[in-house]
């Protein structure tokens, strides 16, 4: 425009930044009431959505007014093109983010009401997180007039030699999805390597996945390793699990009543510890005649892995009383050495002619 700045085009322009504050004021208040009721809902999806509408609305309410107050104003072409310009890529990338926010929270909100989906595990929301802000990056791109065209045929040529640099964090990523997707470890399992590190499954990302000990240290193991190594997953095809405790008793015992008095025990400790399984079918099983004493196996149900310390625990403490008090004898192993006196053989180099060794009395 070629005209000169009035006072009413200051009061126009300044009431259109006012109405977009105000407006942004207002949304903001709204959106926090919505976000309370939403937290009341069972679905999470309503919380990520709300909350990103927090971010979203207000900052396009602030753009309009700004924009508007731009129209009003008179500027000159080429300074009236770069603020529409800037408008534009500054709400791009309000909008991208907010959408990035949201289809991620949507992504995990999905997974975790879903069962035997991987629903802490962060690989999913990273990728779609990483895939919303690269197609904003390129809606910037094109807005602001670059072509994106070249870009993509540079990056589709460069594509191989990043490929080669990355092998092996693309060799991660690719075995994290290939665990998820097979669905054989997922977070909240409790798995044990044969080299050695066991623990519960925290977290699977792009690159590792993140193991707890039951001592609470954490240990990182790399996806492309785990998918290698031999694994035992304690937590699949079922949470519940049993454990076997060796016992042996004297060979003076009854064995009726070894049995009788042992499921006895093991009834008061399925019903009395926490983490039993009282609806599993316990079993006594006679299998060894030893040494010093006839072997057998109790096999307990316990709810989780965790579980079999504590549940062993009180078995073996309440076993050990109540064998006490039935007068069953747990018998220790003992060895008797007898030596005997008498001729000794003391070996000596032969000779040519010798041919019988010398004996001392």
């Amino acid at each position: 425009m070629n005209r000169a700045l009035t006072l009413h085009d200051l009061v126009v322009a300044g009431i259109a930044v006012a109405a977009g504050l105000l407006l942004a004021f207002l949304s903001r208040t709204v959106l926090r009431w919505l976000g309370k009721h939403a937290k009341r809902t069972r679905w999470s999806g309503d919380d990520v959505i709300v909350d990103a509408l927090r971010s979203v609305v207000p900052w396009a309410a602030i753009a309009g007014g700004a924009a508007a107050a731009a129209a009003v104003l008179p500027l000159t072409r080429t300074v009236q093109h770069h603020t529409d310009q800037f408008l534009e890529v500054w709400l791009i990338l309000v909008v991208t983010v907010s959408a990035a926010r949201v289809i991620a929270g949507l992504v995990q909100s999905v997974t975790q009401s879903r069962s035997g989906v991987a629903g802490s595990a962060t690989i999913f929301v990273n990728i779609t997180r990483v895939l919303v802000l690269a197609i904003g990056f390129l809606v910037v791109l094109q807005t602001l007039g670059v072509s994106i065209a070249p870009l993509l045929t540079a990056l589709g040529v460069g594509g191989l030699a990043v490929a080669l640099a990355l092998q092996d964090t693309l060799a991660n990523l690719f075995a994290g999805i290939h665990i998820l997707a097979s669905k054989t470890v997922q977070p909240g399992d409790y798995i044990r390597l044969t080299s050695g590190e066991e623990g519960y499954v925290v977290d699977i990302n792009w690159r590792q996945t993140t193991v707890r000990q039951l001592s609470n240290n954490l240990v990182v193991i790399p996806n492309g390793q785990l998918a290698k190594t031999n694994m035992t997953n304690y937590t699949r095809p079922e949470q519940q699990l049993t454990i076997l405790v060796q016992v042996g008793v004297s060979y003076d015992s009854d064995l009726d009543h070894v049995e009788r008095v042992t499921h006895e025990v093991i009834a008061e400790t399925m019903t009395g510890v926490t983490g039993a399984v009282p609806d599993h079918e316990p079993a006594i099983r006679f299998h060894t005649f030893g040494d010093s004493r006839i072997g057998f196996t109790v096999i307990l149900g316990v709810g989780e892995f965790s579980d079999q310390y504590r549940i062993k625990h009180e078995f073996i403490k309440s076993l050990h009383r109540r064998y006490r008090a039935e007068g069953i004898r747990i018998p220790s192993p003992t060895r008797t050495v007898a030596l005997q006196q008498g001729a000794v053989v003391i070996p000596q180099q032969r000779g040519a002619g010798e041919h019988a060794p010398a004996v001392a009395e």
